[in-house]
């Protein structure tokens, strides 16, 4: 068994689709980001290769062992619609997209079923060992909450997850077992 721990990135701001574009993460919150180092193992620490990812696990590290950087854990490659805000987007598919994800892809990008398979597979190829920090991303979280709860997409994209937020799953022989989504220490 690998319990995972899955941190999601520092806040952007940001008032638009954020997928590919490689935006900082604001890291101020000095106090928060020592609470939720403090609150996380003592484990190999992975993060998805964009910038506000990247930062934040440098952030969590603090001797952790900090593996390479693994883009099967991006966000969401919304494509056309990356860097745009709702009301800037003229695309019939964009609603659906959002409340029934499965197989339906942004133009250009990627759907919840694209994402939730590359995730799945980079972290059941890294977690090797009891535990195994993820700092990631909104969709790539919900993508493996999902999994873990059996909940279908439309249902798992209502769970709140926070800018550096903690869910645990545990990955065990007989499949992911969810332990507790969206803490905030």
């Amino acid at each position: 068994m690998t319990r995972v721990w899955l941190v999601r990135h520092g806040p952007t701001h940001a008032r638009v689709f954020v997928g590919r574009t490689d935006l900082p993460a604001d890291l101020s919150d000095g106090a928060r980001i020592d609470r939720l180092a403090a609150a996380l193992p003592h484990a190999p620490i992975v993060s998805s290769d964009l910038l506000r990812a990247r930062t934040t696990a440098d952030a969590l590290a603090r001797g952790r062992p900090r593996l390479p950087d693994a883009s099967g854990l991006r966000e969401f490659d919304y494509g056309d619609w990356d860097g745009r805000a709702w009301d800037e987007i003229d695309d019939p598919d964009l609603r659906r997209f959002l409340e029934t994800p499965g197989d339906l892809r942004a133009p250009g990008g990627e759907s919840w079923n694209d994402l939730a398979a590359r995730a799945t597979a980079t972290l059941e190829r890294l977690a090797i060992g009891p535990d195994l920090i993820a700092v990631c991303h909104m969709g790539t979280i919900l993508t493996q909450w999902a999994r873990a709860t059996g909940l279908p997409p439309a249902r798992a994209v209502a769970q709140p997850v926070a800018p550096l937020s903690l869910t645990r799953i545990d990955l065990e022989p007989g499949g992911p077992v969810p332990v507790f989504a969206d803490r905030h220490p």
